[in-house]
């Protein structure tokens, strides 16, 4: 029988942890003379109340162990616990708890598709805590990737098991180390970010938000325009930096602090990455300045800017690029499930997947037309390991067999196939806007059907998780001795 007392111990620690961090929006709401600082403080003691149950009933004092099994109850219990408590300050602002939920898991999943409308009018408690949401989901998102799903040999992710073991060993002696590394390094971005908005005329506010919302490549914004409210090509070029830094595989900064310059330049999936956004973006710029009669420079920042947002999975807008034509509709649902790179804080299917579909179906072809030649394909210079293949492919399979399960579900209740298709799409991938007149960059989901809420909010965080951690839980074979 699996032993539930650890996993009921380390959530109980990230309620604490939870609750503590409800006590900004309560400073924000108390400087401001905010009456909303009551709600905040409710849903911390709230929390703090049911973290304190679960430490108190699961302690025992010692080293906490998690074996596989206890792995995966423990990473799908605390995506749904912590968006569950993390909704709590939102209920008792007025919406509805399929409301609340939605947006908390949305900003803990980095998504970024909101429930909110009218944000400019909005106590500055509730956008602060809309941001640490997701700057939390961020941070969380990339020590998963690096420490846990690994070891959980999810779609492909075993690639990096060895790999970091071997990074972690030369760079940091223990996980604990490595967690500080990382919470540093991230930190740090965000306090550069934050910086160089400020220093570029946001106010310290808005800098702060957004900064958290961009390096976590996660899209909340204080205002109902998004990026385009501040109008600023300087700033819309840094979120691009930014963005693009958040994408990056975390383990590279480390070896870079430590000495190693070229990490990031050796490093397959961070050359890629880089490479297809530059193609693509020049190409997508091409495009808009023949179709639209626009400024090359100017039709490069707009092409730039959103195609980094959509990759990135961040879902900034600047500018309504639905209506840049019927072809933009279908260049932006394609880029939405691509995603950054393993070990970032990005969603989508991540670019190393498509470097080993390339080597299977490369190895493949030749072994069509040269049956007794041997190929070894090779990730990052090592032998790809006999179990990445299958994994990786098996991936692939039920991602797009999820988006259309998603999409089959949402058009059965009502949604138009746009909407239902795009909404999928974008929050299995975690990027936030889809496309149409409802969720497309100028609409919210605030008019969707409550029950296209919570199916859409079980996409997040079965994209998030990537799928299997999820699906390997309800199974019902798992809960079988």
């Amino acid at each position: 029988m699996i032993q539930l007392r650890p996993i009921a111990y380390v959530i109980g620690l990230l309620l604490f942890l939870l609750a503590s961090a409800m006590l900004l929006p309560v400073a924000m709401d108390l400087y401001d003379a905010n009456d909303d600082w009551r709600t905040f403080l409710g849903a911390a003691m709230l929390t703090y109340f049911f973290g304190g149950i679960l430490l108190a009933v699961s302690h025992e004092g010692g080293k906490v162990d998690i074996n596989v099994r206890q792995a995966f109850i423990l990473t799908v219990g605390s995506w749904i616990a912590l968006p569950a408590f993390a909704a709590t300050p939102f209920i008792g602002l007025g919406l509805s708890y399929t409301d609340a939920f939605f947006e908390s898991m949305s900003g803990m999943t980095t998504t970024g598709a909101t429930v909110l409308t009218q944000l400019d009018g909005l106590p500055r408690g509730v956008l602060l805590w809309r941001s640490i949401l997701q700057w939390i989901g961020g941070v969380g998102i990339v020590l998963m990737a690096i420490i846990l799903l690994p070891f959980l040999r999810v779609g492909g992710m075993q690639l990096f098991q060895k790999e970091n073991s071997a990074q972690t060993e030369k760079i940091v002696s223990r996980s604990f180390e490595l967690i500080l590394f990382i919470s540093w390094i991230y930190f740090g971005l965000t306090a550069l970010c934050a910086a160089v908005y400020a220093s570029l005329g946001m106010s310290a506010f808005d800098a702060i938000c957004h900064a958290m919302t961009t390096v976590s490549t996660a899209g909340f914004s204080t205002h109902d325009d998004s990026m385009a409210f501040f109008n600023s090509p300087a700033i819309e070029w840094t979120a691009v930096v930014f963005m693009l830094s958040g994408s990056l595989p975390f383990v590279l900064y480390i070896q870079f602090l430590r000495g190693d310059f070229g990490a990031f330049r050796r490093d397959p999936q961070a050359l890629v990455f880089l490479q297809f956004v530059a193609f693509v973006g020049v190409t997508m710029a091409l495009w808009l300045a023949h179709e639209q009669n626009r400024n090359f420079l100017d039709s490069l920042r707009a092409s730039i800017f959103h195609v980094v947002s959509i990759i990135t999975g961040t879902g900034y807008a600047a500018e309504d690029y639905g209506s840049w034509g019927v072809g933009s509709l279908g260049f932006f649902l394609m880029l939405t499930f691509i995603g950054g790179c393993a070990g970032s804080t990005t969603g989508g299917i991540k670019i190393y997947r498509f470097q080993v579909g390339w080597l299977i179906g490369r190895t493949h072809l030749i072994n069509l037309v040269s049956p007794n030649r041997v190929v070894v394909p090779t990730f990052n210079g090592r032998r790809l390991p006999p179990d990445v293949p299958f994994s990786v492919l098996a991936f692939l399979a039920i991602y797009l067999a999820s988006v259309g399960f998603i999409t089959l579900a949402l058009t059965s209740i009502g949604l138009d196939f746009v909407t239902a298709i795009s909404s999928s799409a974008t929050a299995i991938s975690n990027v936030g806007p889809g496309l149409g007149p409802i969720v497309g960059p100028s609409g919210t989901f605030a008019t969707l059907p409550a029950s296209a809420k919570w199916i859409l909010s079980f996409a997040m965080m079965l994209g998030r998780l990537e799928l299997f951690t999820v699906i390997v839980v309800l199974w019902p074979g798992f809960w079988r001795n």
